[in-house]
């Protein structure tokens, strides 16, 4: 159960910093934020991952994110009842920070969901399309899952230390990206919760949220198994 719990305050710290930062920064769903939003949202995301990573990660691996659980599952890394429980306890501790965050920012503020954004493209300003938004979560959260199963690998050896920092760092970079089409999800659980208070476009479009870091995490296990070394080379 410590180990559930524990995914439960990762995912709380990582969606209370990261839709925190978003929402006191400017960086809301459904507009085009200036640099500083941008960069000031993805350290805070990323951060929260590293310090997530050094508190927890000896109680549960430190996956606060469905999409990384299910390329670990895939990966033969946990079990299918531990997978679930994972799921489960991340989605509730997202859903517990989206309140506080509601309380404190109030519940109109968008508390930071992710959503289809506004771009400036070739001059004409439109709405990123659902195609687009589905491509971007699915590569997004196919490249940070990647880095998670090949810096956490037993194969990496003394570099495995280090896994926790090159995790955040990489999802500062997938935020950089990610930002200006769909917020930045790549992490089932960190949409839901915020969806699920704010309501409207949030929620109308959270599908996009869940179903494309899945198909990315899932890739993402798929390619480790091709290119990591064999089961006997990791023991």
């Amino acid at each position: 159960m410590k180990k559930y719990l524990a995914e439960l305050v990762g995912t709380f710290v990582l969606t209370f910093l990261g839709c925190g930062a978003a929402v006191s920064l400017g960086c809301n769903t459904g507009l085009v934020a200036g640099t500083p939003a941008v960069i000031g949202t993805a350290m805070a995301f990323g951060l929260a991952v590293v310090a997530m990573a050094y508190t927890i990660g000896g109680i549960s691996g430190c996956h606060i994110n469905p999409a990384i659980t299910l390329g670990v599952f895939l990966n033969g890394g946990i079990n299918a009842k531990d997978c679930g429980m994972y799921m489960i306890f991340q989605t509730i501790g997202a859903i517990l920070a989206a309140c506080v965050l509601g309380v404190l920012a109030g519940f109109d503020c968008g508390l930071g969901a992710n959503g289809l954004q506004t771009l400036n493209e070739i001059g004409q300003a439109g709405q990123v399309s659902v195609t687009t938004g589905l491509i971007a979560e699915i590569v997004l959260t196919m490249l940070f899952v990647l880095v998670v199963l090949g810096a956490t690998s037993k194969t990496n050896g003394a570099t495995n230390n280090l896994a926790g920092l090159a995790i955040g760092l990489s999802l500062i970079l997938i935020h950089l990206v990610g930002i200006h089409y769909t917020g930045t999800s790549v992490n089932p659980a960190r949409s839901i919760g915020p969806a699920l208070l704010a309501g409207g476009d949030a929620l109308n479009q959270l599908w996009i949220f869940i179903v494309g870091p899945f198909v990315g995490g899932a890739l993402a296990a798929c390619i480790w198994k091709v290119i990591s070394l064999d089961k006997e080379a990791e023991k």
